[in-house]
């Protein structure tokens, strides 16, 4: 059974840094590219960040490049986001996702606030 376990989301102030990370297990982790979502309330999910299942290509929504890193350690069955120069925007329920097709597998997620 897949499962996707988020972990790492706290209260932080502007300009902190916190890193994200999401357990997995149930499928061939080595196999699957690894996304990041969030979703903010009342807006629609967002994806943040994307990670090839080799690790050797990232892409990155316009709004966190630069601060974000997305990277995944194929031993541990495990994705990271470090998160560095938090900004309020960036305050949202972040999940983590793989397509093992035909099904689309989501975590329950982890919040992040970003405020003073």
């Amino acid at each position: 059974q897949v499962r996707l376990v988020e972990s790492g989301g706290d209260l932080v102030q502007p300009g902190g840094s916190l890193r994200l990370s999401c357990a997995t297990q149930g499928f061939t982790f080595t196999s699957y590219h690894m996304k990041w979502y969030r979703q903010a309330p009342g807006k629609e999910r967002e994806l943040v960040a994307l990670i090839t299942k080799e690790g050797d290509n990232t892409t990155y929504a316009d709004s966190v490049k630069g601060r974000f890193t997305i990277s995944r350690d194929n031993a541990k069955n495990t994705a990271y986001l470090q998160m560095d120069s938090l900004k309020a925007e960036d305050t949202a329920n972040y999940l983590c996702n793989v397509l093992v097709w035909p099904n689309d597998y989501w975590g329950q997620g982890t919040q992040v606030t970003v405020s003073s």
